[in-house]
């Protein structure tokens, strides 16, 4: 069994145990107001399987499926890859790795082999088995398959009470403790320092791939895990708009423009994202313009990010600061929460209920194409008292002329 020092060794940067049981308590008490006797929570991904990492401190990862069940009164069981028949015990402060998780059930299940699909809501249901008659909070459920609720709703626990408790985890999960926002303020530092590590590397002869690689490997080297590396490059006077690593395979010109959003995880798993644009060469005055405008919206932006303000309010206000500068209205996602999920809630949209709150973190990237630009930048808030939201990222704001 790991102890703590092997657990600190061997996680990348651990979240304390203070942290988690703050977490859990939190959630305890609102599961004892709404009447919620157990969650059940599963994720495959650390892009936006957050509610996984939230509670037990590792993410899920690889398609493969992480299944959390946490009781109102009762430690953790996770069900996981593993082989057939792995079922672990931990005693109370001998869990290593697996903080506040009685037992770890392992199966061998996968997404692409449809045989399969039950036997992660198995050993799921083997964990809920006194919950026959309760009330089971789901949490994330775009975000669990099918195949484990339908099997739970059919076998033994035909009779309890299914209710979704993701507005009531969110609620909790998306005003960040100072441990978190700590962490957070790390991730974008490291973002920082990747992305002058990409202008300091770029130059022609190179994919964009590869220069989106030099981002990945910063971020590898202090503390990040997972994350997204969009980029695009082409000449200027185009619309260069970022794309995949499948798109990444143009060869860098000189004069040419490039753009790059990095959006990974850094250390303790928040992702934070960072964007912006450089050319290797001289910049268009429809670039600088348009990108002088862009500043000017995403400081609208942050000013309106302050407690107690709602997403749809301020996504109607964005909209007609938008409208009257004779700008294209946002339909997409421009301003949404982050944390261990890469999107987390609030949204900032019309569809949003989720009010703004103090040390909420939202990311804000106003964005819009013309025919020979693509313009916008992208960098992360922290929302405080009043007064606008603190800008985290330290990057400088401009279009980088290189060479």
């Amino acid at each position: 069994m790991a102890n703590a020092a092997e657990v600190s060794e061997q996680i990348n940067t651990p979240i304390s145990s203070a942290e988690l049981e703050r977490r859990w308590a939190a959630v305890r008490a609102a599961m004892a107001e709404q009447g919620i006797d157990v969650l059940l929570m599963q994720a495959n991904n650390d892009f936006m399987g957050g509610y996984v990492k939230y509670f037990t401190d590792l993410p899920a990862t690889n398609g493969y499926a992480a299944t959390v069940v946490f009781p109102r009164d009762d430690r953790m069981t996770v069900v996981g890859q593993g082989p057939f028949g792995m079922a672990r015990e931990f005693p109370p402060g001998e869990q290593g790795l697996r903080r506040g998780v009685a037992r770890f059930l392992g199966t061998p299940s996968y997404a692409s082999s449809h045989f399969t699909a039950d036997y992660d809501g198995e050993l799921a249901q083997t964990a809920l088995e006194g919950y026959a008659g309760a009330t089971i909070g789901l949490l994330g459920t775009a975000a669990m398959s099918f195949a484990l609720v339908d099997y739970l709703k059919r076998g033994k626990l035909s009779r309890a009470k299914f209710v979704d408790a993701s507005e009531m985890v969110d609620q909790i999960k998306a005003i960040k403790s100072e441990e978190e926002i700590a962490l957070i303020r790390r991730t974008t530092a490291m973002q920082d320092g990747a992305m002058e590590a990409v202008f300091a590397a770029i130059k022609p002869g190179m994919r964009d791939l590869e220069v989106a690689a030099v981002a990945e490997h910063f971020g590898h080297r202090f503390g990040s895990e997972q994350g997204l590396f969009l980029c695009a490059s082409g000449p200027v006077g185009t619309a260069a708009v970022f794309g995949n690593r499948h798109l990444q395979n143009r060869v860098i010109r000189e004069g040419d423009q490039f753009t790059l959003l990095i959006e990974n995880s850094g250390p303790g798993g928040y992702y934070g994202e960072i964007g912006r644009t450089c050319v290797l060469g001289k910049a268009s005055q429809e670039m600088k313009d348009e990108f002088d405008f862009v500043l000017e919206a995403q400081e609208y932006m942050r000013g309106l990010l302050r407690p107690g303000a709602s997403s749809s309010g301020i996504f109607a206000s964005y909209n007609d600061y938008m409208r009257s500068h004779g700008r294209p209205e946002e339909k997409r996602l421009h301003c949404h929460g982050q944390g261990y999920d890469m999107v987390e809630r609030p949204l900032v949209r019309h569809d949003e209920t989720m009010v703004l709150a103090k040390n909420m973190v939202l990311a804000a990237h106003p964005t819009y194409v013309t025919a020979g630009s693509y313009n916008w930048v992208c960098d992360d808030f922290l929302v405080g008292d009043g007064g606008g939201a603190e800008k985290l990222h330290k990057f400088p704001q401009r279009i980088f002329e290189i060479g």
